[in-house]
């Protein structure tokens, strides 16, 4: 035994910047929040290099095949599709898991309180799909009615800390969830309505190895490389099957364990057995304070469950690197007089009916559906959250870029693509404008009912 003096503060780890993120739910809101500034600036920087003389390369670039081919048999995209089937995979994964920890751990683990966010994200679905169907009657353009159905996680939350505290948390946890839950809904639709022709076999393909991963889980494998593999090999047979193979995000995702593996009680135990190195130091790995060390760092590690894990590690890299690569990838639209005429002469009722679908159908979906759930007894509204902040909240969900740019670019053909991208932008401007006037004309804080 050591009889040095212990020094204040020595039982805890070092202090570290990260240490400020302190919950997982204010981390992820920290990260999104830098996240939209960036997704921005990449989205600014795709408009003017397509505005650019450089815009016949940039474009070219993206449409650069990428793959494999072995004799006859040949697995290739488009640089561009890689990031909207491939590296999206990761987006949605990590939404789900986002929503499943909310569900489990977090602020919706309580039915009735979930229950508001479901139903107003079923609303800012279901109403702008309908806006939309109606503004385009009997015209081109209506498979395009899912474009309309998602909220921008990003933008939104960046709307929110631009207003700092004089919004209460409650709005915040509110528009996180409901903008997770309809980006889980805007995918089962892209899997319905956006999927080519099934094939079942690479189907049973995939089912097979959804069973491998829960066969992994129930013998206790914890280790992340053979779900990577397993994941891998399911991400195939699906986009095999005919169905969008970012579906397997949202799925795999949904299978992650909640639960941790060591309790707090286990932890500490172990780390009661923790003792200092003995002074001789012996080089090798099989003494018993060595493995007791290695016990200890195995229990610290699975005191966190494999949903918070796995977020920690994939938030920064699809926040900072993912997501901006795709809007780099898929937000160049022509802003030139002549190009923008062409653009609204053939497709100027899809922009108008995207425009609309967001501005008014979202705003409209979410107050009605959560008033409805709440008078009929199925949800509850948080005191602080007013109707007013409420109706701030649903005007800032019409930015819906990310998700709709996603949807926009399987839903409609070459000759209406930058009508909706057009539509979607115009939408995301006036969204983001109008609801943050709107909150920020409200008392600090939200205090009026």
């Amino acid at each position: 035994m050591h009889d040095q003096q212990t020094k204040p503060g020595a039982a805890r780890l070092p202090g570290e910047i990260v240490d400020r993120l302190m919950s997982p739910f204010m981390r992820f809101l920290r990260i999104e929040s830098a996240v939209g500034a960036i997704l921005l600036s990449f989205t600014v920087a795709a408009l003017v290099i397509s505005n650019s003389p450089w815009a016949e390369m940039f474009e070219h670039t993206w449409e650069t095949p990428i793959g494999l081919q072995v004799g006859s048999f040949e697995f290739a995209r488009s640089l561009r599709e890689w990031i909207n089937d491939g590296l999206m995979t990761l987006f949605f994964f990590l939404v789900a898991l986002e929503l499943k920890r909310e569900l489990v751990l977090g602020e919706l683990n309580k039915p009735r309180m979930a229950a508001l966010s479901i139903a107003a994200a079923l609303g800012g679905m279901i109403v702008p799909a309908a806006i939309y169907m109606a503004v385009l009657s009997g015209q081109a353009g209506r498979q395009g009615w899912g474009t309309v159905m998602a909220t921008d996680t990003a933008f939104v939350i960046g709307c929110l800390a631009l207003l700092g505290s004089r919004i209460p948390q409650s709005l915040r946890v509110f528009m996180l969830s409901l903008a997770i839950i309809d980006d889980i809904g805007a995918i089962l639709v892209v899997a319905i309505g956006y999927s080519s022709d099934i094939v079942w076999w690479p189907l049973a393909v995939a089912v097979l190895g959804l069973a491998i991963i829960r066969g992994m889980e129930k013998l206790g494998i914890r280790g992340f490389l053979p779900y990577i593999l397993a994941g891998g090999l399911v991400w195939l047979a699906v986009d095999a099957s005919g169905i969008h193979a970012t579906v397997t995000g949202v799925i795999l995702g949904l299978m992650t364990p909640a639960r941790r593996w060591v309790s707090d009680e286990r932890l500490y135990a172990i780390l009661s057995q923790v003792i200092a190195h003995p002074a001789s130091s012996e080089s090798s790995g099989k003494t018993k304070d060595r493995k007791t060390l290695q016990t200890a760092e195995i229990a610290a590690r699975e005191t966190l469950s494999p949903v918070e894990r796995l977020e920690i590690v994939l938030h920064p890299w699809v926040g900072f690197v993912i997501m901006p690569l795709f809007a780099f990838a898929n937000a160049g639209l022509p802003l030139k007089l002549n190009d923008l005429h062409g653009t609204l002469l053939e497709g100027g009722s899809v922009s108008l009916a995207i425009f609309s679908g967001f501005v008014l159908g979202k705003p409209m979906g979410i107050l009605l559906f959560s008033w409805l759930s709440i008078h009929l007894h199925i949800a509850i509204r948080p005191p602080e959250l007013t109707w007013r902040l409420l109706a701030g909240g649903s005007l800032l969900a019409g930015i819906g870029f990310t998700m709709a740019l996603f949807i926009a670019n399987m839903a409609f053909s070459e000759n209406l693509i930058d009508s909706a991208k057009l539509g979607i932008f115009l939408a995301s401007v006036a969204s983001a404008v109008a609801g943050l006037s709107f909150l920020m004309w409200l008392p600090a804080r939200g205090n009026t009912p």
